[in-house]
């Protein structure tokens, strides 16, 4: 197949995306990205249009970013040597073509010109705020430097790419190297069985051990590294993998110390040249918070209100470790603090959380998230078949939305869906990736590979092609994927995120789906995740893989006492992760050559529990921030910030129904359609009838 990147098929043909293909393809559309953009620079300057600047802006390089962004995804999903090597050698020239955009003198007074005319002035108010968020964008982007730092820019933002790219491959490799292998099955001693069964089948897949003999192989997943760190007995088992995680991108080959401090001054110099004091303030212009002090006051603000709690919290499992083992109470080591803590919840509440597990097959988690869906949301989700073509074959011609057959998938567990609205129009699609491999980056993420955009003159409807991908617990032996609670809300989290894009339904593609200020985006994920705590609506998907009933009464009456155990030092995790962001891009940026464990635990000396052995920092290996050029960097404190929106929001449901359809029906027409097409601050009025109110997100977690 000639250029398979460029695919303007819905249903990608993935074997067909050889990594041989990338070099020549990414350079055909950057070629025909940079003709497009020629063609909007020498319109007439007498008959431009919004059409003709702002929508063909868009247009110019879409055709780029769906093929870039398979390219993207398939380093994720399916990294491999010759990918990897592909993708890093087009990668400046991809970084390049991005940053030069704004930079480019023609663009920019095209721009300004057009924003001059009648009809910008007159514009209704969503192309209004097209026209303006694409020109701050620019501003933001350096269009008004002199030529000198524009040239710099462009330097900047391709050693950014290429460092962060660097960042992310260190953080990968570095976890896949470390194993564990145990032999004695008596070290395992604690740990649930189901965990058990996935180290012995894991060290199997690998070849290690016999029918007579098992061995248990353990990683750095989360579904294999965090029962060990809960329930493991072997207090040298959890070191062991306490010692291998915090391994992570530190030491060795795959060191991220100096990449930090690259990234950290490369952003610091690049809002430096657009004038602003620090990176934070240069990126949060267009957020909800406005500048770094107001994101760094909200953090300060919370950690005050919470601190008191969770020293308390802090003193209590110390007391507690020190009466279970009739020693007087001292600091916990790092390996010991989950243990304990699992301890002394179950010793409070009478509730282990892998009493959840068998209530939460993944086959049945979904299709009631699904059904959630059509109840609440008015929509309509149905799985089609799909197909893998095995190494060297290459699938028929792609099926099209509207026609039958199997539709392409990346790997066997991938499953495709397709989503209806309450008239059954299709308005996207989805992939769902759901379970660890040694070629995926971990965690769990939502993205999208087209934009969808709603029918508008003679255009038909552009449907959304999005995806949801995870590191859940795989099945093992048979057995169907049990996950943990915990793993449910991460799965309804990133299904918020996918209706958000999913919903969109602006006509304008750069104001469409999660296209929006980014610590608003994380409201729609948020809010769902309240679901995984309502009876009504665990009703719907927790049901036990075996008997298919229902989580008792006596289990879920433990599930909601146990909820807000130790939220304080929850709540302060996720602040302290907000807080050395805002610090080390706000205060310490080139700061280069420093101790950064040293700095970090300085930094959040009121955010951490003090520990016999200190943890060293979370920056080496804090994908979230020095991953990707942006990113989360300078705006981890939106988790924070839109869990008080959530927090609020999700009022309206248990006051008016966990499932009651007419409010879903409002969050989905009020918040999710709307993407960035008006002020995130407006569209929560709207749904609320009112500005949100600061104390719902310590109401909900026991702590006002």
């Amino acid at each position: 197949m000639a250029q398979p990147f460029l695919t303007q098929d819905f249903h990608i043909r993935w074997s067909t995306l050889d990594a041989s293909c990338i070099q020549a393809d990414i350079s055909l559309a950057l070629q025909q990205a940079e003709e497009n953009l020629n063609r909007v620079i020498d319109q007439d300057r007498g008959k431009i249009s919004f059409q003709s600047v702002i929508l063909a802006l868009d247009e110019a390089t879409r055709s780029l970013n769906e093929s870039w962004g398979l390219v993207q995804h398939l380093d994720a999903l399916c990294n491999a040597p010759a990918l990897r090597e592909a993708h890093n050698a087009i990668l400046p020239q991809v970084s390049a073509f991005f940053a030069k955009i704004p930079l480019n003198e023609y663009l920019w007074d095209l721009l300004e010109t057009y924003s001059k005319t009648d009809e910008a002035r007159s514009l209704p108010p969503v192309p209004k705020r097209a026209l303006n968020e694409t020109m701050e964008g620019f501003r933001q982007a350096g269009a008004d430097l002199p030529p000198d730092k524009k040239a710099r820019l462009e330097i900047i933002e391709s050693e950014l790419s290429q460092a962060t790219q660097k960042y992310s491959e260190n953080v990968l490799d570095s976890t896949n190297q470390w194993e564990l292998i145990i032999t004695d099955v008596e070290k395992l001693k604690g740990l649930p069985q189901s965990a058990i069964d996935a180290a012995r089948a894991a060290a199997e897949a690998k070849g290690q051990g016999t029918v007579d003999a098992s061995q248990y192989r353990f990683t750095l997943k989360a579904p294999s590294m965090i029962p060990v760190m809960e329930y493991a007995e072997d207090a040298e088992l959890r070191r062991a993998v306490w010692e291998g995680s915090t391994g992570v991108g530190r030491g060795d080959v795959h060191d991220n110390t100096e990449l930090v401090w690259k990234i950290l001054r490369l952003r610091h110099e690049k809002a430096q040249l657009m004038g602003k004091p620090n990176f934070a303030d240069q990126v949060l212009q267009q957020r909800m918070a406005g500048n770094g002090r107001n994101a760094l006051d909200f953090i300060h603000n919370l950690h005050a209100k919470i601190q008191s709690a969770f020293q308390r919290e802090t003193i209590q499992l110390q007391e507690y470790r020190a009466d279970s083992l009739g020693q007087p109470a001292s600091l916990l080591q790092p390996w010991e603090v989950a243990f304990w803590a699992e301890k002394q919840r179950k010793a409070e509440y009478d509730f282990d959380e892998e009493e959840l597990r068998p209530y939460f097959p993944l086959d049945r988690v979904l299709s009631g998230m699904f059904e959630l869906a059509e109840k609440v949301f008015d929509l309509r989700i149905t799985a089609r078949e799909t197909v893998l073509y095995k190494d060297g074959e290459t699938g028929p011609a792609s099926t099209q939305p509207g026609q039958d057959g199997p539709v392409e998938v990346w790997h066997s567990e991938v499953k495709f869906y397709e989503v209806r609205n309450e008239k059954g129009v299709h308005i996207g699609s989805f992939y769902a990736d759901w379970h660890p491999r040694d070629s995926k980056r971990g965690g769990a993420w939502m993205n999208y590979l087209k934009m969808g955009t709603p029918p508008s003159g003679e255009r038909d409807r552009r449907l959304h092609l999005g995806l949801i991908c995870g590191n859940m617990t795989p099945p093992v032996d048979g057995k169907p994927a049990l996950l943990t609670h915990d793993e449910v809300c991460t799965v309804f989290h990133e299904f918020g995120h996918l209706l958000h894009q999913l919903c969109g339904n602006v006509e304008i593609p750069s104001l469409n789906g999660v296209s929006v200020y980014w610590d608003f985006v994380e409201l729609p994920s948020q809010i769902l995740e309240n679901f995984c705590w309502e009876r009504e609506s665990l009703d719907l998907f927790a049901l036990h893989h075996e008997t298919g009933k229902p989580i008792p009464a006596k289990i879920f009456k433990k599930v909601i006492a146990a909820k807000n155990y130790r939220s304080a030092s929850d709540i302060m995790r996720q602040l302290a992760f907000g807080k050395l962001d805002l610090e080390l891009h706000m205060h310490h940026a080139i700061d280069e050559g420093a101790d950064l464990d040293q700095l970090s635990r300085q930094i959040l000396k009121d955010y951490l529990m003090p520990l016999q052995t200190e943890n060293p920092t979370m920056a080496r290996r804090f994908g979230h921030l020095f991953s990707s050029p942006v990113g989360y960097a300078a705006g981890y404190y939106s988790y924070k910030w839109a869990e008080v929106l959530d927090a609020d929001a999700f009022t309206r449901f248990q006051k008016e129904g966990i499932l009651n359809a007419k409010v879903g029906r409002e969050f989905r027409d009020k918040v999710l359609s709307k993407g960035n097409s008006e002020d995130p601050a407006k569209l929560f009025r709207d749904f609320m009838g009112r500005d949100p109110e600061p104390m719902a997100l310590l109401t909900r977690a026991g702590l006002s």
